[in-house]
């Protein structure tokens, strides 16, 4: 079998969205607007802090429904997320010392290292 005809298969086989991907994005669009709506209730404060979450949020919601296109740019926005979402959990574990945020940490560490796997690269456009 020649390389052509390797890489053509490969081709052939990378399309289509993997389940890990829509269940990644499910859980991120889910957080997002959670986070979204304890904004406006104010539970992140009155001022500054407010709006910095909304845009958080806003840019985290475009890059789900990128990621759930199959867009690299929605795939680098939710990759954002997911690691900016394992360090601030892991930072407020290291403060304190509650498990619930150690949890969390961990579970978007997982959601970041299964979303740089090359399978998933591979169906993006």
């Amino acid at each position: 079998m020649s390389d052509n005809e390797e890489v053509k298969k490969l081709e052939a086989r990378a399309h289509g969205m993997l389940p890990g991907v829509a269940g990644i994005s499910l859980f991120m669009l889910v957080l997002t607007m959670v986070n979204a709506f304890a904004a406006l209730n104010g539970k992140f404060g009155v001022g500054s802090a407010k709006y910095g979450v909304l845009a958080l949020c806003t840019l985290l919601a475009a890059g789900v429904f990128g990621l759930l296109r199959l867009k690299r740019w929605g795939w680098a926005l939710v990759l954002g997320g997911c690691l900016t979402l394992c360090l601030g959990n892991l930072f407020v574990f290291e403060k304190t010392h509650a498990g619930p945020y150690l949890v969390q940490g961990l579970f978007a560490l997982v959601f970041f290292l299964y979303l740089v796997r090359t399978e998933v690269r591979d169906r993006l456009r």
